[in-house]
């Protein structure tokens, strides 16, 4: 596989660019990246035949077009208000998929990669998968909530990690990992489902159930590795050495060496690209709002990367944009 270094690092023509200083965000910015308004993919279909793009779409999501085929990774475009960066957090917020926010962005899916079953990652995607038909991947309890929500098993497929999954332009090796802490060392909403529970209603009906990271390589292309949360199995990595990472950013220290561990099991990759650093309850519109402590954290971040891995670029994205790698 060719260097990405011999590569052109491109994003769509009338976009600016997102690489960040070695200084992080200055003060005041109100977004980490500028990006024109034409970038903004609200004609999905609207991209170069035969181009492979990545548009973010918050959190932890991800649209990736390669040729005639999308993947979707933990794809939330709802954004339900929870209260969680606004206070008080509520358990019991309904579920309510924002169909009129996901049709226009989700034409068509082939795959969806689930990290984990947490709301944030999982709630929009039985209805995405009953309006495409894209077949779903995930742990033992996304399998069993799939089933839950009336998807046939046959479009259901359970992994665990070791998998490499040959999709013939491109695969999938799914890679057993962890779901982060937080300030007590808990996980929120712990557990898996080992069988169909009745459907979930509220978001603490969705728990954790497990974590998967995922290493995408495009045939010819470049390698991409998908984390869903700040946490890492290192000893999973090993020889993987993606061109590019999707990092979940912490929200807590109580996980130790996480950016040290997870760089280093990734052999330092080329482009670092935060996510889930944005806040998730709002329109998804750019800029990406930001909460004043998760910036601060963003910041830190950045400064990790820099400092564990002084070669990587770091990618600050914007939502919808189209990323070329």
């Amino acid at each position: 596989m060719p260097s990405l270094d011999r590569r052109r690092f491109l994003r769509d023509a009338a976009a600016t660019t997102a690489l960040v200083s070695a200084g992080g965000l200055a003060a005041g910015v109100a977004t980490p990246a500028q990006a024109a308004a034409s970038t903004v993919a609200s004609t999905p279909t609207a991209r170069r035949k035969g181009a492979v793009s990545f548009r973010w779409w918050g959190t932890a999501g991800w649209r990736v077009d390669i040729g005639d085929r999308t993947v979707l990774v933990d794809p939330f475009l709802s954004r339900i208000d929870t209260g969680l960066f606004t206070g008080p957090f509520r358990a019991d917020t309904p579920l309510a998929v924002r169909t009129d926010v996901i049709d226009p962005r989700v034409d068509r899916a082939t795959t969806v990669l689930v990290t984990h079953t947490h709301w944030d990652h999982f709630m929009d995607v039985p209805y995405i998968a009953k309006r495409t038909g894209a077949r779903v991947f995930g742990t033992l309890t996304a399998y069993h909530l799939g089933l839950a929500y009336g998807l046939p098993s046959t479009q259901l497929s359970a992994v665990k990690g070791g998998e490499v999954l040959d999709f013939g332009d491109h695969s999938v090796e799914v890679v057993g990992s962890l779901h982060s802490r937080n300030p007590s060392y808990s996980v929120a909403f712990p557990g898996v489902r080992v069988s169909p529970p009745p459907q979930p209603a509220t978001i603490a009906d969705l728990p954790e159930g497990d974590t998967l990271g995922y290493l995408l390589r495009v045939d010819g292309g470049t390698s991409v590795y998908f984390t869903g949360a700040s946490d890492v199995a290192e000893r999973n990595l090993t020889g993987l050495a993606p061109d590019v990472a999707m990092v979940a950013m912490q929200n807590a220290t109580t996980t130790g060496d996480y950016l040290p561990r997870l760089l280093a099991g990734l052999d330092y990759p080329k482009v670092v690209v935060p996510v889930h650093y944005d806040n998730f309850e709002t329109a998804l519109q750019n800029p990406p709002p930001v909460a004043p402590t998760d910036r601060t954290r963003l910041n830190e971040m950045i400064a990790a990367v820099r400092r564990i891995s002084p070669r990587s670029r770091v990618l600050v994205p914007e939502y919808e944009t189209a990323y070329h790698f």
